[in-house]
């Protein structure tokens, strides 16, 4: 499929373009879940992807771009650095070995970063990430392998309580803020996210709560336990489609089972708890069709798409 030359780059020529079935990048983003600005250094910097233009020069995609992209995101989700990505699709060539090596070295660049508690160079190289890889990419290869990797890390060194609440304290400012934003840009019911569990500053939480805003849902996040009649209130109050509820630690099951009630909307509960408790989760399961589990971020973005709750 082509566009013809248009010669005046009038309304009437880009909205003729549109009715031949191709798409401006706003909604290339939405089908694809990469964001308008990655989009845009693809084409810059990789020439990945290079759209019809406009003699006035917006940019209009196929449906073979689409197709494109998603085959990009097959090989950044096998772990493929961004730079790699056009020799593959050229070649079919894989290289694995060299991909996971990159990917490596910049989770290792992020640990410096915290190790040294350096906010400013911490911020430039997540921002240098984050305007190549679309958020899923980043979770998926960067952002949990560090968090196991600091861990580990943590387990053995003398200052892991300052390099936690430093990075936690970051990791949630940052994508607090992009949340906020996107909840400015997005319109519909929201998600509600709430930490149930006693630890402050849940990333796994902060990393659901970015990838669905991502995905174009607005987003509300308690960071902060509730108990079950201001649950009961905060959902009446916020009418969201669907609840949330995060842990990183075992749960009182007692408990959990009256936070699910008093309330009519679907209900994920999300993190390590689901592991810990998998046996009696899915006997509730079993007996609430409007319950389901997710163990980490990743799962629930995909749980969410699946129970068509991130479309706006």
């Amino acid at each position: 499929m082509s566009v013809e030359p248009v010669q005046d780059g009038t309304a009437d020529d880009y909205q003729a373009a549109i009715a031949q079935g191709f798409m401006p990048i706003r909604e290339v983003a939405r089908l694809t879940g990469v964001n308008a600005v990655t989009l845009r250094a693809w084409e810059r910097r990789y020439g990945l992807i290079v759209p019809h233009r406009t003699p006035k020069g917006h940019r209009l995609y196929s449906n073979d771009h689409v197709a494109h992209i998603h085959n990009i995101l097959t090989w950044l989700g096998r772990g493929v650095s961004v730079s790699q990505v056009k020799g593959l699709l050229r070649s079919g060539q894989p290289a694995f070995s060299e991909a996971g090596s990159q990917w490596e070295e910049k989770r290792q660049r992020l640990q410096e970063c915290i190790c040294n508690l350096n906010e400013r160079r911490l911020d430039e190289c997540f921002n240098a990430e984050l305007a190549l890889y679309p958020p899923q990419t980043l979770c998926q290869q960067l952002m949990l392998p560090l968090l196991a990797e600091l861990e580990l890390r943590w387990r053995h060194s003398p200052g892991a309580q300052a390099e936690r609440v430093f990075f936690f304290s970051w990791l949630r400012s940052k994508l607090g803020a992009r949340l906020y934003h996107n909840n400015r840009q997005q319109s519909g019911a929201a998600l509600l996210l709430i930490n149930v569990s006693d630890l402050p500053m849940a990333t796994g939480m902060w990393l659901t709560a970015w990838l669905a805003s991502s995905a174009g849902c607005p987003v509300e996040v308690f960071d902060w336990p509730l108990q079950p009649t201001d649950l009961a209130l905060a959902v009446e109050h916020i009418q969201p489609r669907a609840v949330l509820l995060y842990s990183s630690q075992a749960l009182n099951t007692g408990h959990l089972q009256r936070l699910l009630a008093g309330y009519d909307c679907p209900c994920l509960i999300v993190g390590e708890a689901v592991q810990i408790h998998l046996d009696e989760l899915k006997a509730l399961c079993a007996h609430n069709p409007d319950l389901a589990l997710a163990q980490d971020p990743l799962a629930a973005q995909q749980t969410l798409a699946d129970l068509n709750l991130l479309d706006s």
